[in-house]
Order: structure tokens, then sequence, then C-alpha cells
């Protein structure tokens, strides 16, 4: 029987090579001529800003910029960004580069318009109504927080990754220009492909999983595993890269119509007390988590197992082949084995201090809505064995 289920996919989604160039008719519609753009340092130095300025200023609107967003944003940043958006006197917002300009972007709309601290707003439903219009412009294919009513950012005086929920924060646009994730690195490119992987794959076998949502995730896990290492390898493969871009758009469409699972809720403390860039903390745990999840495994693991190897699955299928495979992958694309290796740079204790740190670790990661969802039922015990298997 299926149970009962709703959808809502707000945003105007614009796809295509050049689709960037589209920004001024999107401005205009919304009515606004002063924007302010938010995006990152690195996308300045190679480029990927000047094509946003470029559109920006032969369209005659002005315009104000944000470029000192950093992996994990902070509290800190959204207060300083949204003090400059006020006094630019903007009416819009540009997000330019992967989550984390999109979550600070989404954060700032909150903040601008409806005054106090992001952390005010902390949990679902609490932002009081629509924030100004928001044109999110991935150049990662990984998060999917184009499409997302998620903004996750870390409150340094917790060591904590607060999430603010609502469809008041969704972005109104999501242009999605494939020729911007060409530029990416290796790794990067890797990182954020294996995280829209695991966004389709939680998404798929959690227990609010729906036929909307499971639609969405197989054409996600489709796209994405038969394209994530062709990408890597060679990220001026056009085709690869739409595939990948599309691929990480349907993911997260895919979880913002339910929800994630364990991957998801103990990756954000090891971002938050390491530093660990999102989607490397996901693609660390995800073989581990998987593991464990297989106790409540049924076809799905199966159907997973095929789109990430091209394989039948066959008569002598077993839930291990896809944890197997998933570590494959990891190995393949040149993702670490374990969390020690991404962790101790900046646990100056090395692994000891890290296995210090997992009990709390453990309990920030319980007041994730993500674990309700998970499989199997997880407990606190659980999440401390888990930290220290993928230690």
């Amino acid at each position: 029987m299926i149970k009962d289920f709703g959808f809502i996919i707000p945003q105007n989604c614009q796809f295509g090579v050049g689709a960037l160039k589209k920004l001024p008719d999107f401005l205009k519609a919304a009515g606004s001529d002063n924007v302010m753009l938010i995006s990152d340092r690195g996308l300045e130095a190679i480029g990927v800003v000047d094509k946003v300025r470029t559109i920006i200023n032969d369209a005659g609107l002005k315009y104000a910029e944000y470029l000192d967003v950093l992996p994990n944003p902070t509290t800190d940043i959204v207060d300083e960004c949204a003090a400059q958006y006020k006094a630019a006197g903007c009416t819009a917002l540009i997000a330019l580069g992967g989550g984390s300009p999109m979550a600070v972007a989404k954060a700032v709309g909150v903040v601008a318009k409806f005054g106090g601290t992001i952390g005010d707003y902390e949990g679902v439903g609490k932002v009081p109504g629509p924030i100004d219009t928001l044109i999110a412009v991935p150049t990662t294919a990984g998060t999917g927080s184009e499409v997302t009513v998620a903004a996750v950012i870390t409150d340094t005086a917790r060591n904590y990754k607060l999430s603010v929920l609502g469809p008041e924060i969704s972005p109104t646009y999501a242009v999605m220009d494939p020729e911007l994730i060409m530029t990416a690195p290796a790794s990067v490119a890797a990182a954020c492909g294996v995280d829209a992987l695991i966004h389709a794959m939680e998404s798929y076998i959690n227990t609010d999983a729906n036929p909307f949502s499971m639609a969405m995730a197989e054409k996600a896990m489709e796209l994405i595993g038969a394209n994530i290492r062709k990408f890597v390898a060679r990220r001026n493969d056009l085709d690869a890269a739409c595939a990948m871009m599309l691929g990480s758009t349907f993911a997260g469409i895919a979880f913002a119509n339910n929800r994630l699972g364990d991957i998801h809720a103990m990756s954000h403390p090891v971002s938050a007390f390491f530093n660990v860039p999102h989607g490397v903390a996901n693609a660390v745990l995800m073989p581990t988590i998987f593991e464990f999840n297989a106790l409540a495994s049924d076809e799905r693991y199966a159907a997973i197992y095929q789109y990430i190897t091209g394989k039948e699955a066959g008569p002598d299928f077993v839930p291990q082949m896809t944890c197997d495979a998933l570590r494959q992958l990891n190995e393949d694309l040149g993702i670490p084995s374990c969390l020690s290796e991404v962790a101790q740079v900046v646990a100056k204790g090395g692994k000891a201090e890290i296995e210090k740190l997992i009990p709390q670790m453990a309990i920030d990661a319980m007041k994730s809505g993500n674990v309700m969802v998970n499989p199997r039922i997880t407990t606190v015990k659980d999440v401390e064995a888990l930290y220290a298997q993928a230690l």
C-alpha cells in the first residue's frame, strides 16, 4: 500500500549550455535592479565570478558582492554578508558556487528581511515569510541546494551545524549551466559527485521514500552512476557534465521531498568539529553506514548496485555487494578511506583526539531529523560505534 505523500518543486529551473545569460531576465521578472552576488574567492580566481559580473554589467544592473564565503560557512559570515546586503540596498540575491554560497544566500535572505541572527530561525517552519528573490547558480554537481529548502550554517560557539528549513528560503530560480562545473578540480568533482549520489541513495532507501522521491532518485542514480568516473577523469566531457549536473539537481529534488539518513546526520558533526568539507565527510562515512543499514535492506540495494556498477544484480546478489561497490567507487575517485585521514589535520591530537570527541559528535548527530527516517533504527550508541568504525 502506498502511504499518503505530497511534493512540491517551487523553483523555476533552467538547464542548458549558456543558461547563465538568462540572469538579467530573471532579475527583471523579479522587479530587481540591484542584486547581491554571493560567491567565493576560488571562483573569482578562475574567472567564474567575472562571467556573472559581465552579464550583470552588460544589462545595466547595479550589484554588490560578497566573495568571502568559506566551506562550512559560519554564522559570522552570514551576519557580515547580511549587513552588506542591507547597506547596499539590494533587493535580490545570486548565489554562485556550491552548497556553501547557496546556504549563505538563503540565510542572508532571512536575516536581512526579518532581522536577528540565523540561529533565531533554527529548525523547521521558523521563517515567517518568503525571502527576497534568490537565483541559485551551481558550479558543482553535488549539493542540489539550488532546489532544496534547507540552509546549513556552522555555529562555531557550539561546534554545531544548525539547519534552517522551509519553503520560504527556497531559491526562486535554479540556473543549471553545465559549462560552470567543467572547471572544477578532480578532487572537488569527486567529493561533490559522491555527495549527490548519496542524496539520491539515502532519499531512495529511507522510510519516508515515496513514488515521487524514488522516481527522482532513480533518475539521479542512473545519470550519476554512469558518468561520475568519466566526469572526474575529464571534466571537459560535456555529455558527462550535463549528466552530472542534472543528476545532482534531481537528487536534490528527491531529498527535498522527503529526507536523507544517517550519513548526512553523522557528516554534519564531522564538518563542524574538524572543518572537513561536507561532500568528503559524507563520502568517507558512506560505505560504513551502508553496511550498518544492510540489515534492513530490500530490493533497493540491488537497484543501487546496478546503477553504480552497470551490472545486473543477478540471483546471487547480497547487500554486501552494494557496500563493496561503494567502497570501490571511493577508491576509484581518490576519496580517503577513513575519517582519521581527513580529520587529523585539524585535530592536533590525531586519532586519539577524534576518539575523545565521538560521544559529543554522536549526540549532535542524533539531533538530526534524518536519523528518524534512516532504514535501520539508530541509537546514540550505534552512532558512536559507526564513528569508531569509520575512524
